[in-house]
């Protein structure tokens, strides 16, 4: 098992400026973190990975569809298009980067809505995209991990029942699933046994308090949480997925409207405490 942190609390552009904040949170003992992946070119990916070399960090890679025009749901043919190209592009950064996956929702825009709930069509839209794209995935190393994500951002997949019914119908190798805690506080009925039940599916883990805060502070039941996925046989990473103020434009689109905590720091130290601790007890 490794621990990681998504740079999202600070940065949607991990560069140089933030060197002396990685090597605070490689002392405090993460084994690497999640670099968003929003803008820029494969060539700016390989510098940040080569910054991360010389740190001793390992890393994930994170994204999302941003814009309807980029929808692989879109009834529109160029709409796919585009949504394919934009993927294909995240593949290639993130394997620029040195990145052991890329995660979230990449399965339709978010926070774009049809009024209802997935259809067949959709489904089958979706499924055509991510062959093509599993398939630039796999010839670059990497693995997607689709991210259920709650109703009001998303509504293809809200639960990881509904997801990895869907990866499971696609069957491809290199498109997998994503657990996060956050979500599944929202929309599961028993979250633990939701990841549980659909691990073998899951190749990357969101640690995430119910308020998107500072875990261990809240209501996730971790003790709980930490034993399923040990006594799943689950060795990837754990990363800390937490949201502040500090990007105003994230903040808006993540409904962070508060502090979660007194420093950034209490983040990813009393973070990583969390984790530590509740493997070690599980």
């Amino acid at each position: 098992m490794k621990i990681g942190f998504c740079m999202l609390l600070w940065t949607t552009s991990l560069g140089e400026e933030h060197k002396r904040l990685l090597e605070d949170i490689k002392a405090t003992g993460y084994d690497g973190v999640e670099v968003p992946i929003f803008a820029g070119t494969p060539d700016d990916y390989a510098r940040t990975g080569a910054m991360l070399d010389a740190l001793d960090l390992g890393r994930t890679a994170i994204s999302v569809i941003p814009t309807p025009d980029m929808n692989i749901l879109s009834e529109d043919k160029a709409d796919r298009k585009r949504g394919e190209d934009y993927l294909k592009w995240l593949v290639d950064c993130a394997a620029a980067l040195g990145a052991e996956g890329i995660g979230g929702p990449l399965h339709q825009t978010l926070g774009h809505f049809s009024g209802e709930g997935p259809s067949e069509a959709e489904f089958e839209r979706a499924r055509e995209v991510h062959r093509i794209v599993g398939d630039h995935a796999a010839a670059n190393g990497q693995v997607i991990a689709l991210e259920a994500v709650n109703r009001f951002e998303t509504y293809f997949a809200n639960t990881m029942g509904d997801l990895c019914a869907y990866t499971r119908s696609l069957n491809h190798p290199a498109i997998k699933t994503m657990y996060d805690t956050f979500h599944a506080n929202l929309e599961e009925q028993d979250p633990v046994d939701a990841f549980a039940r659909n691990a073998r599916d899951v190749v990357h883990i969101h640690i995430s308090e119910n308020d998107r805060g500072v875990p261990g502070r809240g209501h996730v039941p971790w003790a709980e949480t930490f034993k399923a996925i040990k006594a799943s046989g689950y060795d990837r990473w754990l990363t800390i997925e937490a949201f502040g103020r500090g990007l105003p434009e994230l903040a808006a689109a993540t409904r962070v409207w508060r502090d979660f905590a007194e420093s950034p720091e209490a983040y990813y130290r009393d973070g990583y405490d969390c984790i530590r601790n509740g493997w070690d007890a599980a």
